[in-house]
């Protein structure tokens, strides 16, 4: 390890651990300490800048130095720093806030439940959706249907819904019922000769047979991304999804679009199961519902749901679950003013309209050797790496080549993510033309960096 003038650098290494991290490598390399941000822009402690093309995690949609959601959360703090939401307690952000958020709602959604994650969201919504089914006297209606390669967190039930083997292995998940269909990625796995109609024919078909063989009485909801971000971008075919939801209705099981990604406009829509044709029972949403800066989540459910899981606290006295931070006042305060940027600047039309001069950009990669498939919609894309553009064969071993892309392009000034052999992008909705430039600039030249080298070393 080379040591570095910067005791916060030896400190990490002795002291932190890495979310997502090999911990054995991080104790060689350490970390790229970020100091400070600017619009899109973060700085190192090197005083290196970067673009970051991955909004932090998929998140930050107002970027790095909105000083409007610091002095919400300033003023906040010297108004009423905490207060809970239990047993009939409230707060104005917490009230404001669920108010915004049914407005925004898809119609019929009305009631938000607070969390500080998505991770959490999506645990409470595995407990309010088998607490519905006990009160409505359905006890063996508890399995969930999933994807894989879907990414719903990591507690122990969303960890489960998860369709990452990095996150079940050694976890001893999944932990609860959870049955993960084929990822809806027709360019991965799409049969020789199987049209993008045909794909979607053989997915919808499996979840049918899957309900048929574990019995619809016995399924309590399936859940999904409408566009699959932390398992590498992936978009669905054509009619996949208003094909889910008719098969869902048909056997009265519950639909939950997680939109911890796709909501607020990363796809030019506020929502992402408005662009992809479908309507939830359940929404989940974090992320860009405060750009991060404080951390919350949010599940927003139908009458439907809401009546089930009310009626079943009056026979029971309570709904006996929560968090000690559900609603924050400060994180709810932040939400709101992060949610009011976001409609003043027209951040959501602002996705639509560069959503085909970005895309249209990283498709002129579609032809380079390196790349394997280049995909995305709104302000989020992906380029899948591949030895074979018509094999679809892999560099070996298999998930090397996206993190050396990834490490050529920080070189270069850019921080994106690698998701297996995915290099992935999303950059802030604030992002403007010019930057977006720069994004395809330092992407090409950190491609061809990369190829220079595969090619020295005979691997193409």
């Amino acid at each position: 390890m080379t040591e570095r003038p910067n005791s916060l650098h030896a400190s990490d290494i002795a002291h932190s651990m890495h979310p997502y991290t090999n911990m054995r490598a991080h104790e060689e390399k350490g970390p790229m300490i970020i100091t400070k941000g600017d619009g899109v822009r973060v700085h190192d402690d090197q005083g290196k800048e970067y673009i970051e093309a991955l909004a932090g995690l998929w998140s930050v949609a107002v970027g790095f130095s909105e000083t409007r959601l610091a002095d919400a959360a300033y003023e906040q703090l010297k108004r009423l720093p905490y207060y809970h939401s239990f047993a009939h307690k409230a707060h104005e952000p917490s009230i404001r806030l669920a108010e915004k958020l049914a407005e925004m709602a898809p119609e019929g959604m009305n009631r938000v439940f607070f969390t500080n994650s998505g991770s959490e969201a999506n645990d409470t919504v595995v407990k309010m959706a088998w607490f519905l089914n006990n009160g409505l006297g359905r006890p063996e209606k508890k399995k969930f249907l999933a994807r894989n390669k879907g990414y719903h967190g990591i507690t122990i039930a969303s960890g489960s819904l998860t369709g990452l083997p990095g996150n079940h292995k050694d976890f001893d998940l999944p932990a609860i019922p959870v049955t993960h269909l084929t990822c809806p990625h027709y360019w991965r796995w799409g049969e020789n000769g199987e049209s993008e109609a045909q794909f979607t024919a053989r997915l919808l078909k499996e979840l049918e047979d899957t309900i048929e063989r574990e019995g619809p009485e016995t399924i309590a909801a399936f859940i999904g991304e409408p566009v699959m971000g932390a398992g590498g971008v992936m978009l669905p075919p054509e009619g996949y999804w208003p094909g889910v939801e008719a098969i869902c209705r048909k056997h009265d099981i519950l639909l939950v679009s997680d939109e911890v990604i796709n909501g607020f406009g990363r796809l030019g829509t506020t929502w992402g199961c408005q662009k992809m044709g479908f309507t939830p029972d359940i929404l989940v949403t974090s992320k860009q519902l405060t750009s991060s800066y404080m951390p919350l989540a949010a599940i927003i459910v139908n009458d439907r749901v809401y009546d089930a899981i009310a009626d079943n606290t009056a026979k029971l006295g309570t709904f006996g679950h929560g968090f000690t931070g559900s609603g924050h006042p400060v994180a709810c305060a932040v939400g709101l003013e992060n949610l009011a940027i976001i409609e003043e600047r027209d951040l959501m039309g602002n996705a639509a309209r560069l959503e085909e001069v970005f895309q249209s950009g990283l498709r002129s990669f579609a032809d380079h050797p390196l790349v394997g498939e280049v995909r995305g919609t709104g302000l989020i894309a992906g380029l899948e790496l591949a030895k074979n553009r018509e094999t679809k064969e892999s560099f070996a071993p298999a998930g090397s080549m996206a993190p050396r892309v990834v490490a050529a392009c920080a070189d270069e000034g850019l921080i994106v993510r690698a998701v297996y052999e995915t290099v992935a992008l999303c950059p802030p909705l604030i992002v403007t033309e010019a930057d977006v430039a720069e994004i395809h600039a330092r992407l090409g030249r950190a491609l061809d960096r990369v190829l220079a080298e595969v090619k020295a070393e005979g691997l193409l």
